[in-house]
């Protein structure tokens, strides 16, 4: 989904336009446009057409982890070739974070770029904000140097505010935080809209926004844990973890595993009061993980894992229908090809070229037809869930200057002959909706 809906189109839009002002504006998705997208789409014309720059990442921390003889790194490697096939932000932040917490462990004092290398981290997907975090605690605890070496890191999170107030108004996407009054921030219905959609996606869209609202706190609690499906067994997974995590740093009372517990408590605090969606704490488990057994995990150990896993993993990959038979409830199961020749000297690519042009006000725009994603939608294209929610708030984004789509974006109220415009789109949409079910 998020490849689809969010990664591709990021890494187009940059490669055809750069950072674009105000662009949440079109598309709220968009407003994110990751620091890992930006560095793809420097690639993705002329050396990398198939966006398969997490392949490279992985050779490259296979052979920091080879070279450093930290061979418990190997254990995490078959987990990470699920993100492999895409620009996923997930693959780097983990073995970006595994790589600094291996140097923090092994006695690395180099706090400038330490601190630097996890803000890098942070502003590649803001979920990660315990790295950072503990890299501060460490530098006072432990080191004990002065502030003038988190000045490199800090300039780092700077730029990251300026790049996230150009394309989504605020300092922090999507938190409307920071209010500046920029003319180019989202509509506030639109970011209600948003927040309450992020607060479904915590009970994984089994419950409406409304129904949540109605739940005591036991419900809150009691709900997040017996989702239906695989989700639930996640939920459970992640908090027995952090238990788990917590009394192994009360019993062995090292500072530095202390800090790290520390930090990873206030990071799953932060997530669980913002959308306690797994994705946004799956890099818990490879750092509860790496530090249980950092000590005691030897090379012929790694091995062996590394061995047993990759082999299971890279056949679920190639045959599906295993996964669709034992996990059901996973449902990004259903969506996975099986494995063809074809593939061993060029990547599967999903096509996708079928799609209508409709105008609302200065603003004309491609929609993909009876398809939710634009990956491959000429731009502008924006997304049919955002036309909805857009006119349902009385609102539509208009360019900045009609003649150039780099200038960006505002929204506008929609004035009675705009209404209709938008109006016809949908209706459109609706009807090549129903012809196809």
């Amino acid at each position: 989904m998020d490849h689809f809906g969010y990664y591709v189109p990021t890494v187009k839009w940059l490669t055809e336009y750069g950072l674009v002002k105000g662009i949440s504006n079109l598309d709220l998705t968009l407003g994110q446009m990751s620091v890992w997208h930006i560095y793809q789409a420097g690639f993705s014309n002329f050396s990398d057409p198939f966006l398969r720059i997490n392949s490279i990442l992985l050779v490259i921390y296979t052979i920091y982890s080879i070279e450093n003889k930290s061979w418990i790194h190997l254990c995490f490697l078959p987990f990470l070739l699920l993100f492999s096939q895409s620009p996923s932000p997930d693959l780097s932040v983990i073995v970006f974070s595994l790589i600094i917490l291996n140097e923090i462990i092994s006695g690395n004092k180099n706090i400038n770029i330490l601190f630097a290398f996890s803000v890098f981290v942070f502003v590649i997907k803001p979920t990660m904000i315990w790295l950072p975090l503990l890299v501060f605690l460490y530098n006072i605890c432990i080191v004990r140097l002065n502030f003038k070496t988190l000045l490199f890191g800090g300039s780092i999170l700077f730029l990251f505010f300026i790049k996230n107030i150009w394309t989504f108004g605020y300092p922090v996407f999507p938190v409307s935080i920071g209010d500046f009054g920029f003319s180019w921030k989202p509509n506030p219905e639109i970011l209600k809209i948003s927040s309450q959609y992020a607060v479904m996606k915590t009970y994984d869209m089994q419950y409406s926004y409304e129904e949540i609202q109605k739940f005591s706190t036991w419900d809150y609690i009691k709900n997040w844990f017996f989702l239906k499906g695989i989700k639930s067994k996640i939920n459970i997974l992640f908090i027995a973890s952090l238990l788990s995590f917590s009394a192994f740093a009360w019993v062995k009372k090292k500072k530095l595993i202390t800090l790290i517990c520390i930090s990873l408590l206030i990071k799953t605090l932060l997530v669980l009061a913002f959308s306690a969606q797994y994705r946004f704490f799956i890099d818990v488990f490879f750092v509860v993980f790496f530090v249980l057994f950092y000590e005691c995990w030897n090379k012929r150990k790694s091995v062996v894992v590394f061995s047993i896993l990759s082999v299971c993993f890279i056949a679920l990959l190639s045959f599906p229908g295993l996964i669709q038979q034992y996990i059901p409830s996973f449902q990004l199961g259903n969506f996975i090809a099986g494995f063809k020749k074809e593939q061993l000297y060029q990547p599967s690519v999903y096509e996708y070229h079928q799609f209508d042009t409709f105008k609302v006000g200065n603003l004309k725009f491609n929609v993909s037809k009876n398809y939710p994603y634009n990956f491959e939608t000429p731009l502008p294209a924006i997304s049919t869930s955002f036309i909805f929610d857009d006119v349902k708030a009385g609102i539509f984004p208009q360019l900045i200057d009609e003649n150039n789509i780099a200038k960006g974006f505002i929204w506008k109220t929609i004035t009675s002959e705009e209404k209709k415009e938008a109006a016809n789109a949908i209706n459109t949409i609706e009807n090549i909706y129903k012809q196809n079910n």
